[in-house]
């Protein structure tokens, strides 16, 4: 039985979604003075699955490491720095990778990139989302914003004097079901891609499916990582070896044909390694352990609108692209960055932050570049499909020329770094 309903003060903004991207967004708007409330539909140990002691007592023990990583950008990494948050990552775990090597396993094609090209220390980090998602709560906790957990998300009310109200159903001490809401100037959507907040604002989503399923899963192999990530574009896809702290330790994202996947997910472990070693042609010895494995299907997702009065759509709720770049969270971040920036303007000028004009150019600033980078894996992804010999030929010598060519390298390694381009505020370094 649901209880009686309660609502609570009045706030600026309600951030719904306690992931990587929804906390981003949540502390940079609180520190710049808005009344901020984030609702998470998960229980509160969804925050504390990596905590730091884990991590520094357990680097080499491979079941310690979340099999879901992400490959920070610089970009990222500043924004995670203007947040307060990055020297909390830095002290559970990451992994800085300084070169990138990608190989055509259908021929002879390979192209290297080095940091050093760049007189960069790094190419980006690669994190646990558990390690991330651990130091953004704990930041939340430090600056006192608060966050609700348990709660669901039952329905949305229309604007109504400038003000959206969200009616939730939360558990309370005793796991008992009561009715809750909650009413903002701002409602923003980070509730990943099967976004309830997109579905009851009924915004049109396009999609389709990419053909592939994602296994992932952390490994040791026989030999070191280097600080390197590995991808090998194989017949099948693409399968791509993260390095992690442990310089013996892997995350990796292998993207198949369903078919495929389900044939190496059935796998006994020494079989799977078996498979994984001969797929990834041995670069690193044999695959010695694993653990972690996991599928899920990839799907290809792009909202047709990110905003409308009194709310705006950020990250997974909006965009979801093929994770053979690693760019995902990325340009999740780059949402908050962005949308962040309007708003602080907005409360600059006095204006009302659920203005759909106001909203619409963080839609603009945006749109934009999603659909680009969307785009861009599209395109590789088809490019290194099954293709006919003439294609397999072109797309070999392609990488060779590529290769061969510092400017064109430094200027995709530039990209890569996500420091191209008018970057907003807060993901501009600070020093």
């Amino acid at each position: 039985m649901m209880q009686n309903e309660r609502s609570i003060p009045k706030l600026d903004i309600i951030v719904v979604g306690a992931g990587m991207v929804g906390l981003s967004v949540a502390i940079a708007l609180y520190k710049i003075g808005f009344k901020v409330l984030v609702v998470e539909g998960r229980g509160a140990d969804l925050v504390h699955a990596n905590p730091a002691a884990r991590c520094s007592e357990n680097q080499d023990q491979i079941a310690s490491y979340d099999n879901r990583v992400s490959a920070l950008t610089r970009a990222s990494e500043n924004i995670f720095k203007n947040l307060g948050v990055w020297q909390k990552i830095v002290k559970m775990r990451l992994c800085p990778y300084r070169q990138m090597v990608v190989w055509d396993g259908d021929g002879t094609g390979c192209i290297d990139f080095s940091s050093a090209a760049l007189h960069e220390p790094n190419l980006g980090h690669i994190v646990e989302n558990s390690v991330v998602v651990a130091a953004l709560h704990a930041t939340a906790v430090e600056i006192g914003l608060e966050i609700v957990f348990a709660t669901k998300v039952v329905d949305l009310t229309e604007p109504v004097e400038a003000e959206r109200v969200l009616h939730c159903e939360q558990l309370d001490k005793k796991g008992h079901p009561q009715s809750v809401s909650y009413g903002a100037k701002l409602l923003i959507g980070a509730d990943g891609a099967l976004s309830k907040i997109r579905q009851l604002a009924a915004i049109p989503l396009w999609q389709r499916d990419y053909g592939h399923h994602a296994i992932v899963a952390s490994v040791k192999t026989q030999l070191p990582h280097q600080n390197t990530a590995w991808q090998r574009f194989t017949s099948d896809g693409p399968l791509a070896f993260l390095p992690l702290s442990d310089p013996f330790t892997s995350s990796i994202v292998y993207s198949t044909s369903p078919e495929h996947a389900s044939a190496l997910m059935a796998l006994s472990e020494s079989d799977f390694k078996k498979a994984l070693g001969r797929d990834f042609e041995a670069k690193l010895g044999e695959v010695v352990e694993v653990a972690g494995r996991a599928v899920f299907p990839l799907r290809q997702r792009h909202a047709k609108q990110y905003v409308q009065p009194g709310l705006a759509l950020i990250g997974d709720a909006i965009h979801t692209i093929h994770p053979l770049a690693g760019q995902g969270v990325n340009l999740g971040l780059l949402d908050v960055a962005s949308l962040v920036q309007v708003l602080s303007v907005a409360k600059e000028r006095g204006r009302a932050i659920g203005e759909e004009s106001l909203l619409k150019k963080y839609q603009r600033d945006r749109h934009g570049e999603n659909l680009k980078m969307s785009a861009t894996m599209q395109a590789f992804k088809w490019l290194f499909d099954p293709q006919p010999a003439p294609v397999i030929i072109a797309r070999n010598f392609g990488m060779k020329l590529l290769n061969k060519a510092p400017p064109l390298k430094q200027h995709i390694m530039a990209q890569a770094l996500g420091l191209s381009g008018d970057l907003p505020e807060l993901a501009r370094s600070i020093s």
